[in-house]
């Protein structure tokens, strides 16, 4: 795979973090923590690949406080470091469904930047990589894990909600189950925490 090492992709997030900090670092963080988790426990799917993944698929925030333009940063930086499995990811992370006009957010990009996001991004063959960070991007708060329907909540309370985010969310509940099938039960099973974060409860 064209992804930087672990070492790299750190050094790469410290930097951002940096350049603009945010609770998307730590969210950041956690999606990676997630898809080692569950990498570990799927065939064919290795940890570190996983976690790397992980750290870069908001890398684009690293250029300032955008909305759906982070996703075509990052896929252009790390494109230009020769990174083009990572690059990938930036993009696919926020589209389970392989359509622009499917995101959650402001297109805060130009019209022919916005024809090269949707082409770009219908030449992609979704692996089982970008599942995976789709699913975890879903399951990470900056604080900690929790169930999809509050991570859900807490970006369309912050961003945007279109005509397609029923759809898109069903999307997600599509990933979701296939892994849990995969695994032969819930991938919540796997992450510490989640009842805790989800319900804001702690003993």
């Amino acid at each position: 795979m064209k992804i930087p090492s672990q070492d790299q992709a750190e050094q790469m997030l410290q930097e951002s973090a940096v350049l603009n900090p945010g609770p998307w670092v730590s969210h950041s963080k956690k999606t990676a923590e997630a898809a080692k988790i569950i990498a570990k426990h799927c065939f064919g799917l290795d940890e570190e690949p996983a976690y790397i993944l992980g750290l870069l698929h908001d890398i684009g925030r690293r250029f300032g406080i955008t909305d759906m333009r982070h996703v075509f940063d990052g896929y252009n930086y790390l494109l230009s470091q020769g990174f083009d499995d990572a690059a990938q990811i930036c993009l696919s992370h926020s589209f389970p469904l392989q359509d622009t006009r499917t995101f959650a957010g402001v297109w805060d990009c130009d019209e022919k930047e916005y024809q090269q996001v949707n082409g770009i991004l219908k030449s992609f063959t979704y692996t089982s990589y970008d599942r995976l960070i789709q699913l975890c991007d879903c399951l990470a708060m900056p604080t900690g894990f929790c169930l999809m329907e509050k991570r859900f909540i807490d970006v369309a309370l912050r961003r945007n909600l279109n005509e397609n985010y029923q759809e898109r969310w069903q999307a997600y509940f599509d990933i979701r189950d296939e892994f849990n099938q995969i695994l032969g039960y819930s991938v919540y099973r796997l992450l510490p925490g989640v009842i805790e974060h989800t319900f804001d409860f702690k003993e």
